[in-house]
């Protein structure tokens, strides 16, 4: 018989329906065909060793640029080292299909990102074992870096205009869910883990201090020269010419990239050229509600990175 998605228009609708779907597993939206509930519920007992370390963040905050960082720090700085493996190899992601293989047998040091929140992650982290590395980005980029994202990401839905994507992103109806609640989920149980909070902000302000808090953070003694070193290999624009860093080796059934690039703008404040004062104003209020009661702050403008 005829199959109806056989037509060429109704069958690009088909896949695309295919890639996109989402399907909720314990209030967590997991895109199918890259994830399954069954790797989530594995995570959760994965067993912990000291030396493991585990990069979280929202999409759109600083994964690959921590990618980045920690590759060079493991290598002490010598990016020729990182040149025969891409850096989303060398720190994968804890939550794609098959990664328990992959996690169980890898030598230490184990580094790994994620963007699950923390009710998924290893209950050996609450024993402080292994080490949490949080990089936040002020939310506001994070949803205008998040829409462009969707424009060439072909396993995520392409938005019909950015006021679409903003009544999205409000609902938490994207992949990471709510951005308020991801970030309280993991700052609200820092106690409990051996943990470091930093900006992407913070990043872009003073790249040095921060590689060397990371670098202290994690136990690596590198000598001023190669800190130097994993600082001028890691600015954005170096890492927008390296094929290692920069995602333009993922394949073109994922990412289109004559649609867009993964490493865009690395700026702060790009917001202020998509809200309209009514978004923005909504953006404050919602924010104020549901941050009253954790202490972070965010830098929401360039200007702002200036110090008087």
């Amino acid at each position: 018989r005829t199959d109806p998605y056989r037509t060429s228009y109704h069958y690009h609708e088909y896949i695309y329906e295919l890639l996109i779907h989402f399907r909720d597993f314990r209030g967590f939206n997991l895109i199918s065909g890259i994830h399954s509930p069954e790797v989530l519920d594995q995570i959760h007992n994965f067993e912990i060793r000291d030396s493991d370390v585990f990069v979280i963040t929202y999409p759109k905050s600083g994964t690959i640029w921590l990618q980045q960082i920690l590759s060079l720090i493991e290598v002490k700085g010598d990016v020729t080292a990182t040149n025969d493996q891409l850096n989303s190899e060398r720190v994968p992601w804890i939550e794609l299909l098959d990664s328990e293989k992959q996690f169980v047998s890898a030598s230490s040091p184990r580094i790994h990102v994620s963007h699950l929140p923390y009710k998924f992650m290893p209950l050996g982290l609450k024993q402080k074992k292994g080490k949490v590395i949080y990089v936040a980005r002020n939310p506001k980029d994070v949803l205008v870096s998040y829409f462009h994202f969707h424009k060439f990401a072909n396993m995520l839905e392409t938005p019909k205009d950015f006021d679409t994507f903003f009544e999205k992103f409000m609902e938490g109806n994207v992949f990471g869910n709510c951005w308020f609640e991801h970030v309280k989920s993991w700052c609200s149980h820092n106690d409990e883990m051996n943990f470091s909070y930093i900006t992407y902000e913070e990043m872009i302000k003073d790249l040095q201090s921060v590689v060397e808090r990371i670098a202290s953070f994690l136990g690596r003694n590198l000598t001023p020269q190669q800190l130097n070193d994993v600082v001028e290999h890691s600015t954005f624009k170096n890492m927008k010419n390296n094929p290692q860093a920069n995602y333009q080796q993922v394949p073109v059934n994922l990412l289109n990239h004559q649609q867009g690039a993964f490493m865009r703008k690395g700026t702060v404040g790009d917001w202020k050229n998509y809200f309209t004062v009514a978004q923005n104003e909504r953006f404050d209020k919602v924010y104020q509600q549901k941050m009253k009661d954790v202490p972070l702050s965010f830098i929401w403008d360039m200007s702002d990175l200036v110090t008087p």
